[in-house]
């Protein structure tokens, strides 16, 4: 898979798909071994490559940084654990099990409000969806939970008084992320890791068909 064709947009859609239940990779894969870029492409290829590969790291490195930020300021850490909600709701894979598990254990105490959680059925016309599927949280359409989620973490950001705080953290953490992935050497097991993620792309496309 080359990279370098692969736009921001594509790239976005790819990190909203793939599955980020995975663990992260060992330390010591992570800090290997770094070069720098020979040419723009290269590093264009590269970041992108090692973004998809490492997301669960980049997503672990950039909560730790923002923890450090909050610990004077425990309000501000419930907002981040929000925000960080929130933006997770936008994974489809995250979205989808999260659901299951809420609905799986509200069913233990209430099987008739677990029915409720039911996502709506999607009307198949001719063998094929009649549109593209949307993705649902208990029952609800995903953008709820986002809106509902993004406002409470905004409520609590403004009552901590830790804009401030989190800009400077989230800056600190973007930064790190950009100097990791464009210095980070693809190894062999990112270009495999690509690989297989592009096959299940193809394989997912086609049993739609």
């Amino acid at each position: 898979m080359d990279w370098g064709n692969v736009t921001a947009e594509d790239l976005i859609d790819a990190l909203r798909e793939v599955d980020w239940s995975s663990p992260p990779r060992p330390i010591s894969e992570f800090f290997s071994r770094f070069t720098i870029p020979r040419s723009s492409a290269k590093w264009n290829s590269r970041l992108k490559c090692n973004l998809y590969y490492y997301r669960t790291n980049y997503f672990i490195m950039i909560v730790f940084i923002l923890a450090l930020g909050f610990l004077r300021r425990p309000l501000a850490i419930v907002a981040a654990f929000l925000t960080a909600l929130s933006i997770a709701f936008l994974n489809d894979s995250f979205a989808g099990t999260f659901s299951e598990k809420v609905t799986r254990t509200v069913r233990q105490f209430s099987p008739h409000m677990a029915a409720k959680m039911r996502p709506p059925l999607t009307p198949v016309i001719r063998g094929r969806p009649s549109a593209k599927r949307a993705i649902y949280i208990c029952g609800r359409p995903r953008w709820v939970f986002v809106l509902v989620f993004s406002s409470v973490s905004f409520l609590f950001w403004f009552i901590s008084c830790g804009l401030l705080t989190v800009l400077w953290s989230l800056s600190f953490g973007l930064l790190a992320t950009l100097l990791h992935a464009s210095f980070r050497t693809p190894n062999l097991k990112a270009r495999l890791n690509t690989f297989r993620e592009e096959f299940r792309a193809v394989w997912r496309n086609y049993s739609e068909l």
